[in-house]
């Protein structure tokens, strides 16, 4: 099978856990996530099977929706609940709907982002976690972050006994975005402490929440021989590409990473054959195209790599 599965990931379990159980629901090994979740974040969680995974990184730069709650007052060692409690603001009275709309109104655009110590970054070879986890501290480099919306959609609830003050919000974000660090710097924005206190992933790779399989439902499915209902094709990591059937003298040249003349001027395109995707090919300088990404290198993908 070729394809991706629109997954969703539970609180609790890793994406490495997902790809675990897919993998032994689907008696495959090359299975592959886009995008990692954190254990205590729910939500979508796009994973590819077989030649699909080659095109993780592409299904990746989509961006991604979410939607969550941040809680101002406090902050934590891992910017959500997860962690040990390292600061205190004490709200003493709510803060206006306007002051927080005017705050995250400020992150709209490209930001730069220091990624939390809790996280998978790697400096001098190491995951920044294990250095957190070591008691060790290290500088974290600086990252771009697209943010394209920040909206909050409910009422915020001032709690007076504890001190916090804690709303609902919506982000659509581009690749490489940590949404717990965008809590945090929209307290700091403030001038309060604050934490992300709840996070869903909405939508990922163009896959969203309501499209979403269970594992109990993908292991349904596979006990039934009906996997097709929830595979979608490679095509999906390519909405904007148009397509090419090749002939058969065509795909004689594909089969093999050869260069082909096609009837098309677009800059890059998908090629087919016999109704199955095969490769993405972008356009030389001189008019013809050559092989950008291969996928099936024969005719053995099975309808699952078509447009059924």
């Amino acid at each position: 099978m070729n394809g991706f599965l629109a997954m969703y990931k539970p609180v609790g379990m890793t994406s490495a856990d997902v790809v675990y159980k897919v993998r032994k629901i689907v008696h495959m090994k090359k299975v592959g996530h886009s995008g990692t979740l954190d254990p205590n974040v729910d939500g979508m969680l796009p994973i590819a099977l077989g030649a699909a995974t080659k095109a993780i990184t592409t299904l990746q730069d989509g961006g991604k929706i979410y939607s969550g709650e941040v809680t101002l007052g406090f902050a934590t060692t891992t910017e959500d609940l997860d962690g040990d409690v390292v600061e205190r603001t004490p709200l003493t009275a709510a803060i206006s709907n306007a002051q927080i709309d005017d705050a995250m109104a400020s992150f709209i655009g490209t930001i730069t982002q220091i990624p939390p110590m809790y996280s998978a970054v790697k400096v001098n070879g190491r995951r920044l976690y294990d250095y957190a986890r070591a008691g060790e501290t290290v500088e974290r480099p600086q990252r771009q972050a697209v943010i394209k919306e920040f909206t909050r959609v409910s009422e915020p609830e001032f709690d007076a006994a504890a001190g916090t003050q804690t709303f609902k919000f919506v982000a659509k974000v581009g690749k490489g975005t940590y949404i717990r660090t965008l809590a945090v710097d929209l307290g700091r924005k403030l001038g309060l402490a604050s934490c992300m206190s709840q996070l869903t992933r909405q939508e990922s790779g163009g896959f969203t929440l309501d499209e979403s399989t269970t594992l109990e439902r993908l292991r349904e499915l596979a006990d039934a021989g009906q996997l097709e209902e929830v595979l979608h094709p490679i095509q999906h990591a390519y909405p904007d590409l148009p397509e090419v059937e090749l002939t058969q003298a065509q795909w004689a040249l594909v089969q093999n990473g050869g260069f082909v003349a096609l009837n098309t001027t677009a800059p890059r395109v998908l090629v087919r054959h016999a109704g199955i995707m095969k490769a993405v090919y972008a356009r030389t300088d001189e008019g013809g195209y050559h092989p950008e990404t291969m996928y099936l290198a024969n005719d053995f993908g099975g309808a699952h790599g078509a447009n059924n």
